[in-house]
């Protein structure tokens, strides 16, 4: 059994040049769950694009992620979270020549160069993001204590656009840094940005909008395992839910693939909260619409029909209810799944080259 992420290759990796293209110094993320295809194909692909389109600096969000990228990378690795002598200090992994670190206070600077006295950092700065950085006020210091190391400046922003201002303060104010790492700054915004500091090199950290920028490439379907007809009121599940009249599909996918797993609401608008409100209460009432659905051949394949849990997600399965009137799906069919690959981990990444399977 598997729930598996098809990959249309060729449409993907079109993506993938076009944003290297148009992307001026762009430096992959590959961090976490590796955005749903794992980390490991994406250190490859990233290796791809190093020879096929200068990719020269590869981000990871840890040091722990950082010895698997050293290893499948051939140039240089920049490590996201910043160095903290208390929890970093012991690591193997400092040594390596083609780390960069991320530094955001001068004691920990120090420390590091103690250890790693040829040691290459990026300095973070606060920003309104509020995670990670060194305070304006304090940023000249972190400079100082970078010292011949230092290979330029960088900002987390938070997402969406209106970053101009919050940017253009920091690169005023320390016009010494010829080269500036920006995560969440948009292109039209980096243009602006090119056009008012010509002498400045700005580098836009991408994940999100490199390897999920393209959706139509990227399908997640999952195996039907097991299909049997049900009465209305017959039960099923830990639970024993009860059920409609049709048929009780166990399909491939659960709580282990980070199936129905969601990060909170981010409610920002009138229409969010309707549809939050909607959901939780259909969910009060026992009514869970699954991330699963049902595409019959020959049918239309944009309309595809959704499928609601008997309850909640298991481990490595779902119980999901195909209602009376709908022809059920047969055991090795298999359903397409709606997921957020941020979150989700498939058991198979399957690109469309023949010999491109991981």
């Amino acid at each position: 059994m598997s729930i598996v992420l098809h990959v249309d290759g060729p449409r993907w990796r079109a993506h993938l040049d076009r944003t290297l293209a148009t992307q001026t110094g762009l430096v992959p993320v590959v961090k976490g769950n590796g955005y749903g295809f794992g980390s490991g194909l994406l250190t490859a692909e990233s290796e791809r694009l190093a020879g096929h389109a200068g990719v020269d600096l590869l981000a990871v969000g840890t040091y722990r992620e950082a010895t698997a990228a050293l290893a499948g990378f051939s140039a240089d690795v920049l490590v996201l979270e910043p160095y903290r002598p208390s929890l970093h200090g012991g690591l193997a992994v400092l040594a390596e020549p083609a780390l960069v670190h991320t530094v955001t206070a001068s004691a920990d600077v120090h420390d590091l160069h103690t250890r790693v006295p040829n040691a290459r950092v990026v300095a973070e700065g606060l920003t309104s993001m509020n995670r990670h950085g060194a305070h304006v006020d304090d940023y000249a210091d972190l400079l100082a204590a970078a010292g011949a190391g230092l290979l330029g400046g960088t900002l987390h922003l938070p997402l969406g656009s209106g970053h101009l201002t919050e940017v253009s303060e920091w690169l005023t104010q320390f016009p010494a840094i010829g080269t500036w790492l920006l995560s969440h700054v948009s292109s039209a915004e980096l243009g602006r940005l090119r056009t008012a500091y010509p002498g400045v090199t700005l580098r836009p950290r991408v994940g999100t909008a490199l390897w999920l920028g393209e959706p139509t490439a990227l399908t997640v379907r999952a195996d039907v395992l097991d299909v049997r007809p049900v009465a209305s009121g017959n039960r099923a599940g830990y639970r024993g839910r009860s059920m409609g009249a049709g048929h009780l599909v166990v399909v491939s996918g659960g709580t282990a693939h980070g199936v129905a797993m969601d990060s909170p609401s981010s409610v920002a608008t009138l229409r969010q909260r309707a549809i939050v409100l909607a959901e939780g209460a259909l969910e009060a009432a026992g009514r869970v619409r699954s991330p699963f659905s049902l595409r019959h051949s020959g049918g239309d394949p944009d309309a595809a029909a959704p499928l609601w849990f008997v309850e909640p997600p298991h481990m490595q399965v779902s119980l999901v209810h195909v209602p009376r009137g709908t022809a059920p799906p047969a055991i090795g069919d298999q359903l397409d799944v709606r997921v957020r690959l941020t979150t989700f981990w498939a058991d198979d990444v399957v690109l469309s080259s023949p010999d491109s399977r991981h």
